[in-house]
């Protein structure tokens, strides 16, 4: 009985966010102080028999797994090593689970039990970024694991290895990276010590990304921190996709663990279509399970972006207004405020559709109009995100306004255009901008538009959610309202970068002896409401994979459905060699995207000040 309870408490755990009546839930009105999520070190084992069920569960499989039998090529295995098939000793089966299900006898021993990860003691895990000599790793992934280390949040026993083809000592891979680390963490104190500590469990190795015998070199450098212990390792594949599948399948043969897991970590872009992208899923899974890929999209990690189902599904103010009878339409923006500048080369060959709308804000969307998922599970909550790229309509080309920046000079200061960059082709006709109406063909969003925007060389920075919600029928207040009542419906807005906030737009009384009205605004500001800094997407996201938690990553089939909606999109773009509208550096982007709004009665929400 207590096994059952563990099990089934160990899902209930990380679905506090969604449970309004959750003891969790708590925390909404009380922030906790405590710096992470799940401590790994100091904090007592807070897991629900989690951790009990897991010390449970290897026992049972060491009493019943016995004599081997080989099955195929070799795999990296999310968990041990079990390539082979298994024979049931003939030990009585209530023997094997009484033996088992021995628990600790006193409750301190029941506490110690407890936690993230009960093989603490034993076990080991080694993080190695391929790719280690790019800006990714040194802007983006070393830092989110410093600041991991930093806040308690990795392992007792961890090790960092880098790999790259560059040649390299430890102490020079340590200097470079030293450099990108920061205390801004709440400005603590110690800063330095934790640095140098954190230094000190970096190393370098250096070799090809498809030579068997550098990852077998790699290989045997890790067993020698790993000292015997149940070693997991995670690979985090910061290279060209081009190297993907060679990075992989040495890896696979040459260094994955012998007696842990072994997670790969894979970053954007995942193909430049369907096809392409279902030749590397194949490609990818000769050689891993599905449950060992997590393919990242760093923007599933941002705060504000993971807070959509609780704002959604916590507060019952939100939930009965979530449909179409209470929205008119949802707009997902992305705008940046430079341009290629330096990735041209790189950009040329995706454009902003692939690299932006296809990934970022269709993720974004999927989560936002998804169903109630069954519970928080990583499954539960994938597979209603499938559901909702699954109801959507393919983009059509009467759909879609793209553009591209052209040079501009402002205040004195002369702007590139976007093919004066020398690694862009002259007459490239890549979009830097895009515009797009989808739509949800479901019960819950028959008919709502849902406008994306994503571009470059825009006038500001900045990535957002508006949620325009339908007019008050009958208004009796119309002749009252100092503008047209119809652009001041209510509106929900979710910035997620920069500065990040959460505010509502209401109608409401000017105070004095009139009736007169004004919009007015209910402001969720962050910065103001929390003391504690917004970790970084990347920090949540890898210490997500560490932990074997895949909400925030993307499947296969999920993979699968967002392309088939682009890809007929971006074969007509190409094939017709569609000019994009041109606009100025520092612009708020082509006319053409408020033709494109104006056709579905919608007004870009992003046009006034707020």
């Amino acid at each position: 009985m207590a096994a059952a309870a563990a099990l089934s408490n160990s899902s209930l755990t990380r679905c506090a966010a969604f449970n309004p009546r959750s003891s969790a839930s708590s925390s909404l009105s009380h922030p906790s102080t405590t710096p992470c999520r799940r401590q790994w070190r100091q904090q007592p084992r807070r897991q629900n028999l989690s951790g009990t069920a897991s010390l449970i569960s290897r026992r049972v499989s060491s009493k019943v797994l016995a004599s081997r039998t080989p099955l195929r090529e070799p795999l990296l295995q999310d968990g041990p090593v079990t390539a082979e098939l298994n024979r049931v000793e003939r030990e009585p089966a209530i023997e094997v689970l009484n033996s088992a299900m021995q628990l600790p006898a006193s409750s301190q021993e029941m506490i110690e039990g407890i936690g993230c990860d009960s093989r603490e003691d034993d076990s080991t895990v080694t993080i190695t970024v391929l790719g280690a000599s790019g800006d990714l790793a040194k802007k983006k992934i070393f830092p989110a694991l410093f600041a991991l280390y930093y806040e308690d949040c990795l392992p007792k026993d961890f090790t960092i290895y880098g790999y790259a083809r560059s040649k390299m000592t430890d102490a020079e891979l340590r200097q470079i990276i030293s450099k990108s680390l920061s205390c801004r963490i709440d400005k603590r104190e110690n800063c330095k010590e934790k640095m140098e500590q954190f230094l000190d469990r970096c190393f370098y190795h250096s070799g090809q990304y498809n030579s068997l015998e550098n990852f077998k070199e790699l290989n045997e450098k890790l067993r020698s921190h790993e000292a015997g212990k149940i070693a997991n390792r995670l690979f985090y594949l910061s290279i060209p996709p081009n190297v993907f599948r060679d990075a992989v399948k040495c890896a696979s043969l040459s260094a994955s663990s012998a007696n842990g897991w072994t997670r790969v970590i894979v970053e954007k872009p995942f193909g430049r279509d369907s096809e392409s992208s279902a030749l590397l899923t194949k490609s990818l899974k000769r050689y891993l399970n599905e449950d060992q890929i997590f393919r990242i999209d760093h923007y599933l990690g941002k705060e504000l972006v993971e807070n959509l189902s609780v704002l959604r599904f916590s507060n019952l103010v939100f939930e009965p207004l979530w449909s179409r009878n209470y929205i008119r339409n949802v707009q997902l923006i992305f705008s940046e405020d430079f341009g290629t500048e330096g990735r041209g080369g790189y950009f040329d060959h995706y454009g902003i559709i692939r690299d932006i709308m296809q990934n970022h804000l269709l993720q974004i969307l999927a989560i936002f109009a998804m169903e109630t998922p069954v519970s928080c599970d990583g499954e539960d909550i994938r597979n209603e995100k499938v559901k909702v790229l699954r109801s959507m309509r393919p983009l059509r080309l009467e759909d879609v306004v793209i553009g591209q920046y052209k040079s501009h000079s402002r205040g004195g200061v002369n702007y590139p255009g976007y093919t004066d960059d020398k690694t862009v082709p002259k007459n490239s006709l890549t979009p830097t901008f895009a515009a797009a109406a989808l739509f949800i063909d479901n019960a819950r969003w028959d008919g709502v538009p849902f406008l994306m925007k994503a571009g470059k060389a825009l006038h500001t920075r900045r990535a957002e959610i508006r949620v325009q919600f339908r007019h008050v029928p009958g208004n009796i207040y119309n002749k009252n309202f100092g503008t047209d009542l119809d652009q001041a419906t209510n509106e929900l807005v979710i910035k997620i970068q920069p500065d990040e906030a959460i505010y509502l737009k209401i109608n409401n009384k000017v105070p004095g002896l009139g009736m007169r009205l004004d919009r007015s605004t209910l402001n969720l500001h962050y910065a103001a409401r929390y003391s504690k800094e917004i970790p970084d997407a990347y920090e949540r996201l890898l210490l997500d994979a560490i932990e074997g938690e895949r909400r925030l990553f993307i499947r296969s089939d999920e993979l699968d459905a967002a392309w088939a909606l682009f890809t007929p999109l971006l074969k007509e773009l190409e094939e017709k060699k569609i000019v994009p509208e041109y606009y100025p550096y520092g612009s708020r982007g082509p006319v053409g995207a408020h033709y494109l709004a104006a056709k579905y009665n919608v007004r870009w929400g992003d046009l006034g000040l707020q």
